[in-house]
């Protein structure tokens, strides 16, 4: 712990975060000025005395993660960015919310320095924070010794009550306690206000009572007391078996005699009459607008310093640990820049069984071949993976104070899961993945989408993955999920038709660096695809390529997944009756149409009719097959029987979508 300011200048420096905060809020015209202006006393002494960062090296492994769960209050991290001297200069403060800045309405991972996450939808930031401790207890376990510890960061969380009444939250915390992360500290800005009032309109729960009850070390402190807030994350940080909640009593919009303490301070700006009121109450220049005093720039510079120095020590005596021991040095290297073999995908291909089988027994069996060249692959499932197979065999498992596993059993709690593998993967260690059945990625969604829109490097199997699940039944049986994954932005969704494919799959997810991957996978067993000899990893890697087919074909059929072998069968029945068929097998939709056009117009060429088949929704399909194109697929909900009766009633066999076909060319 650093030693405290002087008070004045304490003061000082906190009210120059809370109105850089409203001015910004003030010229944007729009945003949410009463967390900061209400955390502003919290997140000071944090940063000013715990903290450990260096504003030149926002990416050093061993610096203290922060994130802000209550992404609403944005400016409040944007103030202590730029005072803390990351590459965040005022002109971004002063263009707030505006188009190309810096400073979005809600932090966004990659896109600011310093910001570790992307927040905004409530809970999803607490769940990151569970990912990213759990991440450090695991790297700590595998690299810590007596001589050196080049883990040994902590992560703080700032959340908001709107955090606290998220489910997500909830779970992930639970988890936390479970797991006993002590490196682990949220900071409670219980306000108790919310954009539609008191929170007591819908929330009455006692949150540390709760969090004491997930085996949380818990304190209730004010959240304006500099000396009781420092008392409790020093207490925080000295709990080493469990994580820690500081429920921080505040004032939301701190110093706006008519909105202090209101709903009105959350969501809008405070308007010209109460900032000036505001900063006259506080003793703050009404002008200039972004104040920023030479003796509060000072101190913060020299906290930077304080940064920089830590980093270049613990860069000194990383060289000398990694010089003493190589053999865990090249396990950092391989763990933390999430290395994989140049040719992984052909040693995965090489181990794609070629029989018969349900696509997650393929997965099961490539994964393990992944998790020998990959020394970080981690992760597990919403407590089904008896059922996804996603066990790292001989990888142990993670469980309560023993974070040495490769195996994490994260329970019932899907929401939980995708919050805390996308915090594993902010972390920048560990390549991590999830798995549940592909129903329950509904669950998810949220989570995909900010994987999606951060660009992290995740891995989500979902098995299951169609009306074939059978006596389930329709909760149980997806239709309209793949379709609607498709449609997020940077995800690449995969649905493989046979081994070969899951081995495709599972190679390409894990050398992706921009973003995440979803892999569809089968419960039912499926035959091996027969391909031509010319079809090799160069064909296999552009998304869709030729199965089978003519130079002068009838028709093309696409399919995916489970409905490949279908197509299959139907040319092989129409090819009797004279009639041509290509079939292009899609297992990634997203990739395809990033290949040329030439490549995509030799797959389906110009006046050649085009039906698709797979077991979902037809309507995305359509902008494929054309207004004239066969659509084969479901469009209801799926029903409670045997999964090849349910084939069958549907329409999704061999013999039905040969009569399909034929019926549509004419040739029945």
């Amino acid at each position: 712990m650093s030693p405290p300011p002087d008070l004045l200048l304490a003061r000082k420096a906190v009210n120059t975060i809370r109105f850089l905060a409203v001015d910004a809020v003030e010229k944007a015209k729009s945003g949410h000025p009463g967390l900061p202006m209400g955390a502003a006393d919290v997140a000071f002494v944090l940063w000013s005395r715990f903290l450990r960062y260096d504003p030149t090296a926002p990416d050093w492994p061993d610096r203290d993660r922060f994130v802000l769960s209550a992404g609403h209050g944005s400016m409040l991290l944007y103030a202590l960015l730029h005072l803390a001297g990351y590459d965040l200069p005022m002109s971004e403060l002063q263009a707030f919310r505006q188009w190309g800045s810096k400073t979005p309405g809600h932090p966004e991972f990659g896109h600011t320095p310093g910001v570790e996450a992307t927040t905004g939808p409530l809970g999803q930031g607490v769940g990151n924070a569970v990912g990213m401790a759990l991440a450090g207890k695991m790297g700590a376990t595998r690299f810590n010794d007596a001589e050196f510890q080049p883990v040994a960061h902590r992560v703080f969380a700032l959340a908001s009550d709107g955090d606290m009444m998220e489910g997500v939250a909830s779970e992930a915390s639970s988890l936390a306690g479970h797991l006993g992360l002590g490196n682990l500290i949220v900071l409670y800005d219980d306000n108790a206000v919310s954009l539609d009032g008191s929170t007591a309109l819908s929330f009455s729960e006692d949150v540390p009572a709760r969090y004491a009850g997930y085996g949380w070390h818990v304190q209730s402190i004010d959240g304006h007391d500099h000396d009781a807030i420092a008392r409790a994350i020093d207490a925080a940080i000295a709990d080493r078996a469990r994580p820690s909640l500081i429920a921080c009593r505040t004032h939301i919009g701190y110093g706006a005699p008519h909105k202090q303490d209101t709903s009105e301070a959350h969501g809008a700006p405070l308007g010209p009459e109460e900032t000036t009121a505001a900063k006259q109450k506080l003793g703050w220049p009404v002008e200039p607008a972004f104040l920023v005093p030479d003796d509060v720039r000072d101190y913060f510079r020299a906290r930077a310093a304080e940064g920089a120095a830590l980093r270049t020590g613990w860069e000194q005596r990383f060289a000398q640990w990694a010089h003493d021991n190589p053999v865990k040095a090249g396990q950092w290297d391989a763990i933390w820049t999430r290395a994989v073999p140049d040719d992984l995908l052909a040693q995965l291909l090489a181990a794609a069984p070629v029989v018969a089988g349900a696509t997650r027994e393929h997965g099961r069996a490539v994964m393990q071949k992944a998790a020998s060249l990959v020394p970080g692959l981690a992760g597990g499932a919403a407590d089904l993976a008896s059922s996804t197979y996603t066990v790292i065999q001989g990888g142990g498992d993670v469980s309560p104070g023993a974070f040495d596993g490769r195996n994490i059993h994260f329970g019932v709690r899907e929401h939980a899961m995708g919050a805390v593998v996308n915090g594993m993967a902010y972390h920048g260690a560990f390549r991590p993945y999830g798995s549940t059945f592909l129903v329950f990625s509904d669950y998810m969604r949220g989570a995909i989408r900010l994987a999606a829109l951060s660009r992290l490097p995740v891995v989500f199997v979902f098995t299951h993955d169609s009306v074939f699940v059978g006596e389930d039944g329709p909760t149980h049986q997806p239709i309209e999920q793949v379709a609607s994954l498709r449609l997020i932005p940077h995800l690449h969704v995969w649905r493989p038709g046979d081994g070969v494919e899951t081995a495709l799959a599972w190679g390409m997810a894990l050398e992706r660096r921009d973003g995440p991957s979803v892999l569809v996978l089968t419960r039912q067993k499926l035959p091996p695809i027969e391909r031509p000899g010319r079809i090799g990893e160069r064909e296999l890697r552009r998304g869709g390529y030729l199965v089978a087919g003519d130079e002068d074909p009838h028709a093309v059929v696409a399919a995916t997944g489970s409905e490949l072998h279908l197509a299959v069968g139907a040319r092989a029945a129409l090819a009797t009756r004279g009639v041509r068929l290509n079939v292009v097998s899609m297992p990634c939709v997203e990739i395809f149409e990033e290949q040329d056009a030439a490549y995509r117009d030799s797959l389906f060429p110009a006046g050649v009719p085009v039906a698709t088949i797979e077991a979902g929704r037809t309507d995305p399909w359509r902008g494929l097959a054309g207004p004239a194109g066969l659509t084969i697929g479901i469009d209801r909900f799926g029903a409670s029987a045997p999964g090849p009766v349910v084939a069958e009633k549907l329409g999704l066999t061999v013999e039905s979508a040969t009569m399909r076909i034929a019926e549509w060319l004419g040739r029945a």
